[in-house]
C-alpha cells in the first residue's frame, strides 16, 4: 500500500491560492493510477516514488510544474514543453494547461511500468565534453584544479 505524507499536505497549504487546487489534483491522480505510489520531499518538493523516482510537482509564485523523471521515455516530442519551464508540461496556472486525467494516468503508469522494469534514461554526452574540456587543459599545461589553485 502507498503512503501519503504528511509534509506533502504542508507544501500543498503553503502553495499560492492558484496552485493549491492543481497540486491537489495531480496527488488525486497519482495515488489513483497506482496505489502502491508513495509520498516524499525531495529537493524542498513533493516526490512520487515506486521502485524509483516516478515524478515531482512543484510551486512557484505565479505557475505550477509537474514533471516525470523519465520523460523522455514517457512522453512523445509533442507532449513535453520542456523549454518553457522545470517540468514536462511547461508553466502551469490552471488545471486546463495539464493533459485530460486519462492521459496522465497512462503517463503515471507508463513511468511506474519503466521503474519496475529497471529501464534507465540514455545519459546525457557529458563524458565527451569533459574528455574534450580536460585534453584541453592539458595541453595548455593545466592541472584539473587549475581554477583553484592560489596563484603567486
Amino acid at each position: 500500500m502507498g503512503k501519503k505524507d504528511p509534509r506533502i499536505d504542508a507544501y500543498i497549504a503553503k502553495s499560492a491560492d492558484f496552485a493549491q487546487p492543481i497540486l491537489k489534483h495531480l496527488r488525486k491522480l497519482m495515488h489513483q493510477a497506482d496505489p502502491q505510489i508513495e509520498e516524499t520531499p525531495k529537493w524542498g518538493m513533493p516526490t512520487f516514488t515506486h521502485d524509483g523516482i516516478v515524478c515531482g510537482m512543484a510551486a512557484f509564485k505565479r505557475h505550477a510544474a509537474f514533471g516525470f523523471w523519465k520523460s523522455k521515455l514517457i512522453l512523445d516530442a509533442k507532449g513535453r514543453r520542456v523549454d518553457e519551464a522545470m517540468g514536462s508540461f511547461g508553466r502551469i496556472i490552471s488545471r486546463k494547461d495539464l493533459p485530460s486525467d486519462a492521459k496522465l494516468i497512462a503517463y503515471i503508469r507508463k513511468a511506474v511500468k519503466l521503474n519496475r522494469e529497471g529501464v534507465k534514461v540514455p545519459g546525457r554526452a557529458t563524458r565527451v565534453k569533459r574528455l574534450t574540456t580536460a585534453l584541453q587543459w592539458l595541453a595548455q599545461g593545466k592541472n584539473y584544479n587549475w581554477r583553484y589553485e592560489k596563484r603567486a
